[in-house]
């Protein structure tokens, strides 16, 4: 095991991380972009973002490679790992992950978040056989199919709009009776011919043989009804959890597991910091996650230059 340092380790390469790193290493910090994954976040599960300055709509692993284009040019250093715990020893930090240590004076975390799971029955069954979380990725496997998606958010809607491509058609269940997306979303997704909807249902269980998924039993919580109908890919979208488990023995973290902090990305542990969707706020885009990048690098800079 080699223990290496560095000025700021950034734990997480979405939209917010490879921000911060942008920002570091133009300081001329000694930076590590440490991921578990590509590049991108969840960013590489969307298949078309249509609120992102300068492009009228992007592919998410497009804007995903855009972003991380320039890094290596800047000096960034990269590292895989899966983070298990961080040590703060006040001047400096240590973080471990399941095959190496490295040891920092400042941390920026920024992991995200991942989508929830509804936790019902055949949920994990089906996981990877009709059950999804990323229309980008599978929606091509249902061509010609009903497919389910679960959710009333911008998330549910926009990929059920995209899963029209591919579908016969697509139906939105929601557990109230109108969305929470965005104005102009519904509009599109009210207008398209392909997109129905099932209103104030919740699932209760995905069934299927054993080679796929074949339906869902839905229960309408107004009346009590319970009904099944036949799905052939399952779409879930009902929210999101902090990816932030090693950080729950710092005291940074609410009841929920999203990191605290202050308007400065400042955590109550000096020189940890924390950006993006893993932060507790109301409001995760890639924009806003962009402007926490940067808002903690300037930070993660000043706590390090008083350091020396």
């Amino acid at each position: 095991m080699t223990e290496k340092k560095y000025d700021v380790v950034i734990i997480g390469s979405g939209p917010a991380g490879m921000t911060a790193a942008m920002y570091t290493a133009r300081s001329e910090m000694k930076t590590l972009l440490l991921e578990r994954g590509v590049p991108g976040g969840q960013m590489n599960n969307t298949a078309e973002i249509e609120n992102y300055p300068g492009y009228e709509t992007i592919m998410g692993p497009e804007l995903s490679m855009k972003m991380a284009e320039p890094l290596e040019g800047l000096g960034v250093e990269n590292a895989y790992g899966f983070v298990t715990a961080i040590e703060d020893h006040g001047d400096y930090k240590k973080i471990i992950t399941e095959d190496d240590e490295f040891v920092t004076k400042s941390i920026i975390i920024a992991t995200g978040a991942n989508h929830r799971k509804l936790e019902i029955p055949g949920e994990e069954e089906y996981g990877a056989r009709g059950v999804s979380y990323c229309a980008v990725c599978d929606g091509a496997f249902f061509r010609n199919q009903e497919i389910l998606v679960i959710g009333g958010g911008d998330s549910a809607v926009e990929e059920a709009l995209y899963l029209t491509r591919f579908g016969q058609s697509v139906t939105i269940m929601h557990r109230r009776d109108k969305l929470r997306a965005q104005e102009i979303i519904q509009q599109r997704a009210f207008k398209e011919e392909k997109i129905n909807f099932i209103w104030d249902s919740v699932p209760m269980e995905i069934k299927g043989d054993d080679k796929k998924v074949q339906s869902v039993v839905y229960k309408n919580i107004k009346t009590g009804e319970v009904t099944e109908k036949a799905f052939g890919g399952i779409f879930i979208y009902v929210g999101l959890d902090p990816v932030a488990e090693f950080a729950g023995n710092l005291g940074i973290t609410d009841e929920a597991g999203w990191i605290i902090t202050d308007d400065h990305m400042r955590t109550s542990l000096p020189g940890i910091f924390a950006v993006g969707d893993v932060r507790q706020k109301d409001f995760r885009q890639i924009t806003t996650a962009i402007g926490d990048g940067a808002q903690a690098a300037q930070e993660a800079y000043k706590f390090v230059a008083e350091l020396d």
